[in-house]
């Protein structure tokens, strides 16, 4: 089979650029030949990064080019989407052109925030979305959004590289120096600050706590000033964004992993730091609760809560047992989302579509 896959690839690395990018390989490595249309392709001329109107346009132009001769030679199109401006510039384009050259159109959909998205923008959304053949969501969560405005979804989940994330056992003791990490953007979403203030409460408890946060994005200079406010310096330390195979050493040298976001789906970092046998503490919103279950495969606390995050931080420093059988569990949790398991839900979906067209 001739796949069109349409997606966004590293740098940055990001939760839907590291999709693409596996995908990409791993279809490829079963026999499969892959053509990728970058929704995020360098520009021809570099002069036109400074003018962002005309910017915009540089990389638009192109790519509608490349979608349309890239449709009249595969045999389906994968559409990575989500929300927003990158649905109309990108993943909408992608399907009307598919549907006007009769190739049958995937719309991998993800995003935590789609049902706010959707509640201002359906009338924009419906047009584009009813042209495309199927659509899939990574999880429950988003199959159960769509539900609410009247489509169907086919869940197939994110795709985990268990080569490079394996499993280390982790040891904990309240005797020594607590490292916690956290692997997302630094974007209000993703309740960072809640996590710099648990530090505050735990400076006073433990002995020495230290928070790695791993990425990059418009909050970092009022991050970094919350933890000088907090006189949290020398604990908070942000090493901006990093390369997988980077995130993988810092899972392995870390304690607990912490994910304090208040809109989510289904988040890589999660499964990833589950996968390196790292416990993980997370709030409970969006898709959270239909991949970890509360004291089993993870330990869940409400978003904005700093007091309740830092309690079930020294929870796990206090309880060995509990520690290491979330440690277990979440591994057992992150095994079904490696290829070998997901290959046969995609191979399987082209297949069809393929047949049928």
């Amino acid at each position: 089979m001739h796949i069109g896959l349409i997606g966004p690839l590293p740098p940055p690395f990001g939760g839907m650029a590291n999709q693409t990018k596996q995908l990409n390989e791993l279809l490829t490595s079963e026999g499969l030949k892959v053509t990728l249309v970058r929704t995020n392709a360098d520009y021809k001329w570099h002069w036109v990064t400074d003018l962002k109107g005309i910017r915009a346009l540089a990389r638009l132009l192109p790519y509608l080019l490349e979608l349309w001769r890239v449709a009249g030679n595969v045999e389906c199109m994968h559409v990575m989407a989500n929300s927003g401006w990158s649905w109309q510039l990108y993943a909408a384009p992608a399907i009307w052109i598919g549907w006007i050259r009769k190739v049958p159109v995937v719309v991998n959909y993800r995003g935590g925030d789609a049902e706010r998205y959707f509640k201002s923008s359906i009338r924009w959304v419906a047009p584009s979305l009813n042209k495309a053949t199927v659509l899939v969501v990574p999880s429950m969560f988003l199959f159960q959004v769509f539900e609410l405005f009247g489509y169907k979804a086919k869940v197939i989940p994110n795709i985990i590289n268990l080569e490079r994330f394996k499993f280390k056992p982790h040891l904990i003791s309240n005797n020594r120096s607590l490292r916690l990490v956290i692997t997302r953007n630094l974007e209000k979403i993703y309740g960072i600050d809640t996590a710099i203030h648990a530090v505050a409460i735990l400076n006073s408890i433990l002995i020495d706590v230290k928070l790695v946060i791993a990425g990059s994005g418009p909050l970092q200079d009022e991050l970094k000033g919350l933890a000088e406010t907090l006189e949290l310096s020398h604990s908070v330390e942000f090493v901006g964004k990093l390369e997988p195979e980077e995130i993988a050493k810092l899972y392995y040298d870390a304690d607990i992993m912490l994910n304090p976001a208040t809109v989510d789906n289904m988040p890589n970092s999660v499964l990833e730091a589950l996968a390196c046998g790292l416990p993980v503490i997370t709030t409970n919103v969006g898709g959270i609760p239909f991949i970890v279950k509360d004291n089993e495969s993870a330990l869940m606390v409400e978003p904005n809560n700093a007091q309740m995050l830092a309690d079930a931080i020294l929870k796990l420093v206090n309880d060995y047992d509990l520690y290491n059988k979330l440690a277990v569990n979440g591994f057992a949790v992150a095994n079904q989302y490696g290829w070998c398991v997901v290959k046969e839900q995609w191979l399987g979906l082209y297949k069809e579509l393929v047949d049928a067209s």
